[in-house]
């Protein structure tokens, strides 16, 4: 029987489907949730905070601001569900709280922001290739000392290999994309600040890495339609699988998809 296929395609659904095409199904066609892990709750935390930061005039953003905003976000993590569901207490709460101050710490090693020209923030922008509706939310969006545009992505996790980068690269080249196709402008370079080494990777998007960009999306849009139509998602284990939340449910690993599949949807989207 033919699934629906997404309404939309964001850069980690891209790569989902590459890394995983049943994952994707699971997470994406049937709507499956995914526990919340430490780091991703922390990286929204660090991430809320660094949002907090750049909305204040350049010359409050110190790093006592940071850390008030910080604060701030982990005040309002104590009302939300995904921190709660963590459980963190004692010794393994302070070690959580002390990882994100530490993460924030490192963002002023990388970059002055009081020298930063943030024209936004939170940004979700959203375009049309190929017949697919494509999304994406931009961390920060700057204007450089000549007036082009920069793309800024906070990254809290370890510094990817080679392999991997050419991956996160991938993630580049589509919010340059959006940038081009709803801002008319393709910015100068767009900046992955991995805030726990620190380090920064900078691209400079082109029309060629556009052109190719363009030619990925459709090739894995295609995927996807077919795989929909045919009701064909395949499993592909790999070093993943040892965090992948699906696991119980993959066949690769004794487990039965028409099991999960039997759950209520969530909308595709």
């Amino acid at each position: 029987m033919a699934l629906a296929v997404p309404a939309t395609l964001s850069p980690s659904k891209v790569t989902s489907f590459k890394d995983c095409a049943l994952a994707f199904r699971f997470s994406v066609i049937d709507g499956l949730a995914e526990p919340p892990s430490p780091a991703a709750v922390k990286g929204t935390l660090v991430h809320r905070a660094l949002e907090q930061l750049h909305c204040l005039e350049a010359t409050e953003r110190t790093l006592p601001a940071a850390l008030a905003a910080l604060e701030m976000a982990r005040a309002e993590a104590l009302a939300d569900p995904e921190y709660l569901t963590l459980g963190l207490e004692g010794d393994a709460e302070e070690a959580f709280h002390h990882d994100a101050e530490r993460l924030v710490r490192r963002y002023f090693e990388l970059e002055d922001p009081t020298t930063v020209r943030s024209i936004g923030v939170e940004l979700q922008l959203e375009a049309e290739l190929g017949g697919v509706r494509l999304r994406g939310i931009i961390d920060r969006l700057d204007l450089d000392a000549d007036g082009e545009l920069v793309v800024t992505d906070y990254k809290t996790g370890r510094v990817p290999g080679i392999r991997q980068e050419q991956g996160r690269f991938g993630g580049v080249q589509f919010y340059a994309y959006l940038c081009e196709a709803m801002l008319g402008r393709r910015p100068a370079r767009v900046q992955l600040l991995y805030l726990s080494e620190p380090v920064a990777i900078v691209a400079t998007p082109s029309e060629q890495s556009l052109r190719g960009l363009r030619a990925r999306v459709g090739a894995v849009w295609q995927a996807v339609e077919r795989a929909c139509a045919d009701d064909d998602f395949r499993p592909h284990p790999g070093p993943l699988c040892d965090w992948c939340a699906f696991r119980a449910h993959c066949p690769a690993f004794g487990g039965d998809p028409a099991g999960a599949r039997q759950r209520v949807p969530a909308a595709v989207g």
